[in-house]
């Protein structure tokens, strides 16, 4: 899921990233909402809050969105930045946004189960977490993917969902392969989102900010799950060089029998 880069990445790789991202994500989301009520990747609705703040003069509400909407926008930058500048380790590059975000999330979890009071302040706090670790994944999963992968929020998955299946009113396009990979891709992420929602939504009222927890565990079902991958394949690798060497060793023992016989 994260070894393989922009078009070398197949319809196989961006489904799986895409449907556990996609509910990561919808809990994430959800999470935010039932706990400090507000979305933490709901970008467009927090930009409609800045300038509904900035209507009504309140500095202090000013600076609280349009923190947040740069905390999005720097966790998207510094997952590119992991991506164009670690490319000689493709994992470690795509890992570290993860890593980063399995972070935020645990100490969002850490610090509402042990600490918080549920003041404003650290409402606002929690939420800047929250949604610089939403704007990694996203910034992740689009920068790896060509943009074909965006997690986060479903609005334009949605629109490109409608498009599609108008385009498919027409037997051209219904037989186009790349037009049903793309379609089941944004199907497979709504379904996932929602899914991810229903989670933290079923889950909430026993788990409370623990949530977070499991988020961090789907993350890192991401990350082992290449990590598993690569450990394997260099096993096959050194198990078959050693039955290569074992084989020219044993061709040599024949050889040398061979001449010994001969004279």
């Amino acid at each position: 899921m994260l070894r393989k880069y922009s078009n070398s990445r197949s319809h196989s790789d961006n489904i799986k990233l895409g449907t556990l991202s996609a509910f990561s994500a919808g809990m994430v989301n959800i999470g935010s909402l039932l706990l400090f009520l507000s979305f933490s990747s709901n970008i467009t609705g927090h930009y409609a809050v800045l300038a509904s703040e900035m209507v009504k003069g309140n500095l202090y509400q000013i600076a609280v969105v349009f923190g947040w909407i740069f905390l999005f926008f720097f966790g998207s930058f510094v997952s590119n930045l992991s991506v164009i500048h670690l490319q000689k380790n493709t994992y470690l590059a795509h890992a570290i946004p993860l890593i980063l975000e399995m972070l935020c999330l645990i100490s969002v979890g850490v610090y509402g189960e042990s600490f918080y009071a549920e003041t404003l302040y650290e409402t606002e706090v929690l939420m800047a977490i929250l949604i610089f670790a939403m704007g990694l994944q996203n910034g992740l999963t689009a920068s790896i993917s060509n943009f074909s992968i965006k997690t986060t929020h479903l609005t334009g998955t949605t629109t490109d969902l409608g498009i599609l299946f108008s385009m498919f009113t027409k037997k051209e396009f219904r037989q186009n392969a790349a037009l049903k990979e793309r379609a089941t891709l944004l199907s497979y992420i709504v379904v996932f989102y929602l899914i991810g929602a229903l989670t933290a939504g079923f889950s909430y009222s026993f788990l409370g900010f623990r949530v977070f927890y499991l988020v961090s565990v789907v993350l890192a079902v991401i990350i082992v799950y290449d990590l598993s991958k690569l450990r394997l394949k260099l096993f096959w690798r050194q198990r078959k060089l050693l039955r290569l060497q074992i084989e020219k060793v044993n061709s040599f023992v024949i050889e040398e029998d061979k001449k010994s016989m001969a004279s």
